[in-house]
This record gives structure tokens, C-alpha cells and sequence, in this order.
């Protein structure tokens, strides 16, 4: 069984999903549904349940929130993609909070060429575990945010939070 729970956040709500305890989706949604929906058929014919307490995860939210802007990285999560993909998002896990890197340099942190940026902002795209998996840190070197599947105001204050702005 897939297990969830809802948080609110000064975000937005964000919406937890967890296997045997490693979290397998998370999103700004009040609707955990979205989330399910994404996951892979085989993770879905689990079925889904809301829990009061998702524990750790649920914990590194709120010390996220109460300024531990490290709680995030200690919450085991798992999502499929290929090497290529995998490698991307450790990487990604791996830009410290209050950072930001452009999708030429994740590419590069990951391994790969600068010309793989077009992947790493697939890895972003496809990301489900947002923002254990950070792609909030992730800017276009054209300047601005870029896009967010949640919106840039969510991006926003992610990165104000992560730099003590906010």
C-alpha cells in the first residue's frame, strides 16, 4: 500500500506519498491523487491510503520549514528512470540549499556533457519528489526561474526560503 499525507506549507499544501518507508512522490498539491497518478502501474496497483503520520519524511518537513534546510536530504526516496536519468537526479540532490545551478551545470555535476542540459531539464520535468529531489535549485542560464510543474511562485519561495529572504 502506497501511504499519504497532506502538509500544509507557507507554499502550499504538499502532498507525501511513501513505500515501506521511502517516498516515492511528493508534490504541492492538497490532492494526493495527482501524485498517484503519476507513479508507475506497478507502485499504482499497490492502491493508495491517507495516514495521519508519514514519520520521518512528515518530520523533515517541518524541520525543512523550521529552517533545518538539510532535514530534506535525509529522507530515502526512489523513482524510476534510466542510469542516464539517475544519475541527474543525484546530482541534483547533491546542489546544497540556498544554491542555485544552471541545466548545463547539473549536466556537468552528473557527468555529462554541458550539451546534456536538454536532458537534465527532462530530469527536472519528470522529477516526482519535489523538493526532496530539488529541482527548485535549477535555473535557465538564459536568466529568470524558468518553469516549475508547481508553479513558479512556489519556486520562488523555495529558493527565498532556502536563502534566508523569505
Amino acid at each position: 500500500m502506497i501511504e499519504a499525507q497532506v502538509l500544509p506549507t507557507p507554499a502550499g499544501p504538499l502532498a507525501l506519498l511513501s513505500h515501506e518507508g521511502v517516498l516515492v512522490a511528493a508534490g504541492f498539491t492538497a490532492d494526493p491523487e495527482v501524485m498517484f497518478a503519476r507513479l508507475s502501474p506497478a507502485l499504482r496497483a499497490r492502491g493508495l491510503t491517507r495516514v495521519g503520520d508519514l514519520g520521518h519524511a512528515a518530520q523533515a518537513v517541518r524541520d525543512y520549514l523550521d529552517g533545518d534546510l538539510k532535514a530534506l536530504d535525509a529522507v530515502p526516496v526512489s523513482q524510476p528512470g534510466t542510469p542516464r536519468r539517475q544519475q541527474l537526479l543525484t546530482a541534483l540532490r547533491e546542489v546544497p540549499p540556498g544554491t542555485t545551478v544552471t541545466y548545463a551545470e547539473l549536466a556537468e555535476r552528473a557527468g555529462m556533457p554541458r550539451t546534456a542540459a536538454r536532458a537534465a531539464g527532462g530530469a527536472c520535468a519528470q522529477n516526482l519528489i519535489a523538493p526532496f529531489v530539488p529541482c527548485h535549485r535549477v535555473l535557465p542560464s538564459t536568466g529568470g526561474y524558468g518553469g516549475y510543474y508547481y508553479g513558479t511562485e512556489v519556486k520562488q519561495w523555495l529558493l527565498a526560503h532556502e536563502s534566508g529572504t523569505r
